[in-house]
């Protein structure tokens, strides 16, 4: 499940710093060696409890958790919609991304300069909205010429397309993203081959320093600023040099870190949890003495659709999926136990795979 969350921002705003935490605290196992695809992608685990329970459990051989990947994008600046700095590399690559996580610089800091002169995050989140949204307008001007002659031939379909393009421009034109614009599930899949880049699903990293006496995260004015900024979307606060730090240490030694400052998770851990929710994913789990192992799929795929995530072989002669929800697998004891409890539930092709399923598949060879 090859989907990708872009990590972008202004320069200066702690975009790589947080990249090179991220890469560092979740190095990949053995199984699938942490790959740096390009020089500024990288792909981590996603951290799960359950998978820990699951194997103390299960005692098997080896342990796969599921993945997320993250794109450390070149920073960017006004005018980028226009080619300016390095604008159309950043817009092509947020482009081949499936969602955006956006670093927002919550700091002081006399010896960092901020490319506008002060920090401001209200002005820096509108910096990149109304890039992104010049980019989309673009697009959206271009196919209403192409749309308006088929339209007038009474081709199928134009006229709605027509219609759906110049409510977009209308909402574009007035500053609206197209995520914010209140469209149906059909016209969102319809606009899907577009690739807008306001469309994609996005979270904020308030990107924060420590508080004076550095025993404790700054929750500053700015941070504030930040959530009033984005009217309601997720905000994470992080600081990305503190989790530089935590990168290096053992798991044992980052828990007592992090206690020291009264802090039950790292916010890198926090950020690749809330990612994978972001990018619509979840987790399924297969179980056994070989191996335990969680697969990621996408939230609303059907038994069979799951089944090929393994394998395509499971997908076309798939009968039937052995299906055990993982608090009754814990709370019973097993797999065994399970199933003597009646528990263990024997579903079709039209099931809709639930996160924390544990399934066995059945399958035509």
């Amino acid at each position: 499940m090859a989907l990708t969350a872009g990590i972008v921002g202004l320069p200066n705003v702690g975009k790589s710093t947080l990249f090179n935490a991220i890469t560092k605290t979740k190095v990949l196992a053995a199984n699938y060696p942490f790959a740096t695809i390009d020089p500024n992608v990288g792909v981590v685990e996603v951290p799960d409890e359950r998978v820990e329970i699951l194997t103390k459990m299960v005692n098997p051989k080896k342990t796969i958790h599921a993945t997320v990947e993250f794109t450390d994008i070149a920073g960017l600046v006004k005018g980028a919609s226009k080619g300016e700095g390095l604008g159309n590399q950043f817009l092509s690559n947020i482009r081949n991304c499936d969602a955006i996580v956006e670093v927002v610089r919550c700091f002081e800091d006399g010896n960092i300069i901020h490319v506008d002169g002060s920090v401001n995050p209200k002005r820096d989140v509108e910096v990149i909205d109304l890039e992104l949204i010049f980019s989309d307008l673009d697009i959206v001007e271009k196919r209403i010429d192409k749309i308006a002659k088929k339209a007038q031939a009474n081709e199928e379909g134009a006229r709605d397309e027509l219609a759906l393009m110049k409510r977009l421009k209308e909402g574009l034109l007035e500053g609206i993203s197209i995520r914010d614009m209140n469209l149906s599930d059909d016209e969102k899949k319809s606009l899907s081959s577009f690739c807008f880049l306001s469309l994609k699903p996005i979270i904020y990293i308030a990107n924060l320093g420590l508080n004076a006496s550095g025993d404790g995260i700054d929750y500053n004015i700015h941070f504030d600023e930040l959530k009033k900024a984005v009217n309601g979307k997720k905000v994470i606060p992080i600081v990305a040099e503190f989790e530089c730090e935590l990168a290096d240490l053992s798991d044992e030694e980052k828990q007592e870190f992090l206690e020291s400052y009264g802090l039950e998770e790292s916010g890198l851990d926090n950020l690749i949890k809330e990612t994978y929710d972001l990018l619509g994913l979840a987790t399924y789990f297969t179980e056994g003495p070989d191996e335990v192992r969680a697969w990621t799929f996408k939230k609303g795929m059907k038994a069979p659709e799951c089944a090929g995530i393994i394998h395509t072989d499971f997908q076309k002669g798939f009968i039937r999926a052995e299906t055990i929800s993982y608090d009754d697998f814990v709370t019973l004891g097993g797999n065994q136990q399970a199933r003597d409890a009646g528990k263990m539930r024997s579903e079709g092709k039209d099931y809709v795979v639930q996160d924390g399923d544990i399934m066995l598949f059945r399958f035509n060879r």
